[in-house]
Parts: structure tokens; sequence; C-alpha cells
């Protein structure tokens, strides 16, 4: 699989890390590792487990023990450090960083900065993007778009009206994330993100009109750079001879880069409202998620009142139903 890195310095620009002093090679620094840690084991002496090629950040904690240090020690202790080589130091909460952090950076040529934010935040903020620029990835064929806050990604051969639906989606309020091409991130162990390459973000393709731009056309609300991927739709042309799921029991799911995600077939025919079905299937796929099933339900209610002999027979029923009409 491969690996990817990115720039020290976009990812200091992405989270407004402010550069107190910038290594000799700053603007060619890059990150493999999505790893932040802090420096309190390190700086009491502790360097068994030490990563040289990760961002360490520091926050009121660790200066309060820096502290107690007399100053021979506490430059003793930053040498040390930095000596190992960590890829940056930021100094959190507002700390203004000590005279000996300064001095050992600029000695062993190490990037320091400073950020407002705890470091607690700093640290996940850190992580995310480096989760999202180091994640293993891959590119499809299809559309993407968010429905009721689910991320539908539609594939199905060309030419069989994904883009189409897609664009009666975005007219009923919901947003195009990619079309066309659709670029796949797996972000954790148990997710996936889809975006659009840069180069066609924002446009769609419809056969007879041409590019079209989707945010001049319907507004910023009507666009996302990106979504994580909760449902699977493959769109098929309607085959007679097929027999098709009509309770939605069956359950298959689609693998991107080692993550299974739910997947529906939809069969394509004359006078189906694509986009109202794939409404539905979002709605229905956020149901299943909050544990609320209606075709087992449904399942379910069948078996107990043919076991309880409480299930009307097909003349009970239509008599019933006429009844209802005729009163």
């Amino acid at each position: 699989m491969d690996t990817y890195s990115v720039k020290l310095s976009k990812l200091a620009k992405e989270n407004n890390l402010k550069v107190v002093y910038a290594a000799s090679d700053y603007e060619d620094i890059e990150i493999d590792k999505d790893i932040v840690n802090r420096p309190g084991l390190p700086f009491s002496g502790f360097y068994e487990y030490f990563r040289s090629e990760i961002i360490y950040a520091m926050g009121k904690t660790e200066a309060a023990f820096l502290r107690t240090l007399d100053e021979e020690q506490r430059e003793r202790t930053m040498e040390k450090f930095f000596s190992h080589e960590p890829a940056a130091l930021v100094v959190c909460n507002r700390v203004v960083p000590d005279i000996s952090i300064v001095s050992a950076a600029r000695k062993y040529d190490i990037t320091l900065f400073i950020t407002d934010l705890d470091t607690s935040a700093t640290m996940a903020r850190l992580i995310i993007s480096l989760r999202n620029h180091l994640a293993p990835r891959m590119t499809v064929h299809g559309v993407f778009v968010q429905i009721h806050g689910e991320g539908v990604l539609i594939f199905g051969e060309s030419g069989i009206g994904k883009s189409e639906t897609a664009l009666e989606l975005i007219k009923r309020g919901h947003r195009l994330i990619a079309d066309d091409a659709v670029e796949i991130r797996r972000v954790s162990r148990y997710s996936v993100t889809g975006m659009s390459p840069s180069n066609i973000r924002h446009m769609m393709e419809i056969r007879g009109i041409g590019i079209i731009d989707v945010r001049q056309l319907y507004g910023v609300g009507a666009v996302l750079p990106r979504s994580q991927i909760h449902l699977v739709v493959k769109f098929e042309s309607w085959d007679e001879n097929k027999v098709y799921d009509r309770l939605g029991l069956e359950e298959d799911s689609e693998d991107f880069l080692g993550v299974k995600v739910p997947k529906l077939t939809i069969p394509v025919a004359p006078a189906r409202n694509l986009a109202i079905i794939l409404e539905v299937a979002a709605l229905n796929n956020r149901l299943k998620k909050m544990g609320i099933n209606a075709a087992q339900r449904f399942v379910e209610n069948y078996d107990s009142s043919i076991s309880s002999g409480s299930f009307e027979s097909e003349e009970d029923f239509n008599f019933n139903y006429l009844n209802e009409f005729t009163d």
C-alpha cells in the first residue's frame, strides 16, 4: 500500500501554528506519522521509546515542571530533548517559551511553534489533520452526495442517470461532494471519507448541456468538500428475469481499503423517481444505525402473528378492508 506525507509548513498553516524558530529545512520537512506526543517523560529523562520523526506538544504542565529546575538543569533538559531531533515542538496554551527552549531549538535546528489553544485541543487538531493527509486512498468512478446527513456514493454504468439523480437531489436541498471521480480515504479503522479531486471540485457533467458549476448555480450550501461514506448505492438497468430483494433483509457491503460500507442495488426503470428513492434509502440507513430495522420488525410481527394464530386470512382481510369504506 502506498504511503503519504505532508509538509510541516502546510500542517502549521492549517492549524494556525505561529513560528518562533523555523529550521533551515523548514519548507522541506515532511511528516509521515499520524502521531503527536507530549514530552513529559523525555523532559524527566526517559528516552527509551522516543520517536524522533513526530511532533511534540507541551503546555502548562511541562512548563511548570521546567520551572522546578534550576537554569543549568533546564538547559541540559532542553538540549537533550532537541538533540534527539523531534520533527517539531509546539508550545501551547499561551505559554511563553523559556529561553532555554528557544536556545536549544536554534542550536539543534529544530522548528519551534506556539499556539493559544490548550495542549489537548492542539494535539487533537494535529492528529485529525495528519490522519486526513496520510490516509490510504483510492479513486473510484461514481457520484457522491450527502442526503439528510448521510454520505451516499452512487455507482452505475455510464449514462444510467447518476449525475441527473444527483442534480435532482441538489434541487431538493441536498449537497454534492463529487461527480465522476471520487477520492476515497480511510481516515480510521472503521470509516472512510470521500472527496472530489481539486481540478473538478463542484463540477458536474450533464449530457446535452456539458459541464456546470454547482456552487455557482445553486450556492455554497449545495456543495461539501468531503463527507464520510455511509451508504453505497449501485444503479443497474431493470432486469425482469432477476429477483430483487423486496423486504430489505438481504445485507450487502462494498469494501474500501479494508472498511466495509452497507450497499444497496437499485434497479433503474422508466417512471422510477430515483431521487426520492435515495432520500428514503438514506433515512432508512440512519434508522438502521440507531437499531431500528423495519424489515426485521415486519418479519418478526409476521412470524409472531402466525405462531399465535391471530393472523387474518385473506378473506377476513378483504372483508374488514371493504367494511372500512362501506360503513
